[in-house]
């Protein structure tokens, strides 16, 4: 294992418990109290979406049984060194097609805007899982909306959105991209898997896939999110893009982390409200979190033992491939989907990186223009030649 440890031993068993104040909460006292109790409630509704998904699964002792065999087949992969065997590149090169954006799409007035897309070479980590992965067959087709300047190639933003937030148009008027568009970045926003056009119609709602075939198919789903995203990120290098960053919300913030630690060719990273410990996050969350304790008291299968499961892709696991001053992390002081104590955590792993706090929760980023501005003085330093 790498200098960052088995962080999944020694982080307490009960650290989803713990409760840390930023540097602003005295000053924002009343917006981070408030927008903390908002986001309790929010994060019920998404708690109760995710739950939908996984408990099908977890209703009997053989499924319980099963998914418990099936995430420890990947505890060997966080205990050892070795980013190339998890995360795999394709053996020949990948075709992306070009499209351009249809009459219905988001369309801000001036942006010209084309889609790519490609049929995903993918394979599943594990081979056992490979059939029933690739059941998903609009999963296969990545896809992504790319903002682009007419004179040519510019250094580019690649956009994450959230679990279940895939909107174009949403992620695109909230983070302010036609704004960054407008200064000189190019933006490309990548579909998730099992997200937007890559869920099956039958889903219930956009993301169900990534949770429905439980602990293991997510870790999956993780890695494909990176093997994918890689793929675009050698189109955009291949066709003469000077530099390539990353940044994303929530899910799209974890991916934005570890694909830090995955390729080194990014000129920076911006997570912002990171899950960082997916199982931790979940046990903060109701009704999700009261369902794993009962598989810890009834089954024994524990905390450790699912943060061991999913640790290969955590960026707790892994050191960052790029300088840590081309780091930078935001956090809403009240955010309880990803809470400070989780987004500290990665903090104190990137040593050396900068960390932002806004008067805000998951969903309601209070004073946002000011952390948009810094963020874009972050990457023209980081992309400057």
């Amino acid at each position: 294992m790498s200098e960052a440890g088995r962080w999944w031993e020694s982080l307490p068993h009960d650290y989803y418990r713990l409760t840390e104040a930023t540097e602003i909460d005295l000053e924002h006292r009343l917006k981070v109290r408030g927008s903390a109790g908002l986001d309790r409630l929010l994060r019920t509704g998404l708690g109760t979406l995710v739950s939908a998904a996984m408990v099908p699964g977890l209703a009997r002792s053989a499924g319980v049984a099963q998914q418990r065999e099936a995430l420890r087949w990947y505890q060997p992969y966080a205990d050892r060194d070795d980013r190339d065997a998890i995360f795999a590149r394709p053996s020949a090169p990948v075709t992306i097609e070009e499209t351009p954006a249809g009459r219905f799409d988001w369309r801000p007035s001036g942006i010209p805007m084309r889609h790519l897309a490609f049929d995903s070479p993918f394979q599943t980590l594990n081979p056992a899982l490979q059939a029933s992965y690739a059941q998903s067959g609009r999963n296969r087709r990545a896809r992504a909306l790319h903002l682009h300047h007419p004179d040519g190639p510019r250094k580019t933003l690649i956009w994450l959105h959230g679990y279940t937030l895939d909107s174009y148009r949403i992620n695109g008027t909230a983070f302010a991209l036609p704004w960054l568009w407008r200064k000189g970045y190019d933006i490309l926003m990548v579909t998730l898997p099992f997200h937007g056009a890559r869920s099956e119609r039958w889903h219930p709602f956009s993301g169900y896939g990534y949770f429905a075939g439980g602990m293991a198919h997510a870790n999956e789903a993780m890695l494909q999110a990176i093997h994918d995203i890689r793929i675009f990120i050698d189109h955009l290098l291949a066709s003469g893009v000077p530099s390539v960053g990353v940044s994303g919300l929530s899910l799209g913030g974890y991916l934005s982390a570890l694909l830090a630690s995955v390729d080194p060719r990014l000129a920076f990273a911006i997570p912002n409200s990171p899950l960082v410990v997916p199982i931790d996050m979940a046990l903060q969350w109701q009704p999700i979190g009261p369902i794993l304790r009962f598989l810890d008291r009834r089954h024994g299968f524990g905390i450790g033992e699912m943060r061991h499961g999913m640790a290969l892709h955590s960026p707790l696991s892994w050191q960052p491939l790029i300088d840590r001053e081309r780091l930078l992390i935001i956090g809403g002081a009240g955010d309880r989907f990803t809470s400070p104590s989780l987004v500290n955590l990665l903090h104190r792993h990137w040593r050396g990186s900068q960390l932002h706090w806004f008067p805000g929760n998951h969903v309601l980023h209070l004073q946002q223009g000011i952390y948009l501005r810094l963020m874009k003085r972050f990457m023209d330093r980081a992309t400057a030649v």
